[in-house]
C-alpha cells in the first residue's frame, strides 16, 4: 500500500511540470522588456534571461550556469535536467515563478519523502539567486542549450559591487 500511495504522490506531484511539458511555453512571454545595469527583466518586472542570436547571455544567465553547477547540480542534475536522486528544475523558475522559487529555495520544501533543503543562509546560492533563477528559466524554455555558454556580456561595475557586497 506505501509503494501505491509513494507513486499516486509521485505522480500528483509531477502534474504541473508534465502539463507544463505537454503545453509548450512561450519564451516571448519572458523576453526581456528592459535592462539596467546589466540585469535584463520583463514586462512585470521580473528578472529574465537575454540571449541574443549569436548566442551571447547576458551575465546573470552566465553566471546563474556556475552557481547552478556549484550547488544545485549534485542533486537536480546537470543543465537542470533532473537525476536518480531529485526531479529536474530547469522548469521550476517558470512553473512556480520567480516568488514561488525564491519562497523554496529560502526556506525549502518537504513533499513526502522528498525534501528540499533550505538555502537561506547558504550566501553561494542567496547572493545569486537570480542569477540562478533567470538560467533555469532559460533552459526551461529550451532558449538555452545544455551546457557551458560559450559567449557571454561582460558583468557590469553594478553587479560586481552588488556581488562583493553581499558576500561581505
Amino acid at each position: 500500500m506505501k509503494t501505491v500511495n509513494l507513486i499516486a504522490t509521485s505522480l500528483i506531484a509531477a502534474l504541473p511540470l508534465a502539463a507544463l511539458a505537454e503545453s509548450p511555453v512561450d519564451p516571448k512571454l519572458y523576453e526581456a522588456a528592459y535592462s539596467e545595469d546589466g540585469r535584463y527583466y520583463t514586462d512585470d518586472d521580473v528578472p529574465t534571461f537575454n540571449i541574443q542570436e549569436d548566442g551571447t547571455v547576458d551575465w546573470l544567465t552566465f553566471s546563474g550556469f556556475r552557481r547552478y553547477h556549484a550547488e544545485c547540480h549534485v542533486c537536480h542534475g546537470p543543465d537542470g535536467e533532473g537525476s536518480t536522486y531529485a526531479p529536474a528544475v530547469k522548469n521550476s523558475s517558470i512553473s512556480l515563478g520567480y516568488d514561488g522559487f525564491f519562497e523554496v529555495v529560502v526556506n525549502g520544501r518537504k513533499n513526502g519523502n522528498s525534501v528540499m533543503p533550505h538555502f537561506g543562509d547558504n550566501r553561494n546560492v542567496m547572493c545569486y539567486l537570480d542569477d540562478i533563477y533567470v538560467y533555469l528559466k532559460a533552459r526551461g524554455l529550451d532558449v538555452l542549450p545544455r551546457g557551458r555558454p560559450a559567449k557571454k556580456e561582460a558583468k557590469s561595475d553594478i553587479i560586481r559591487e552588488d556581488e562583493d557586497a553581499c558576500m561581505g
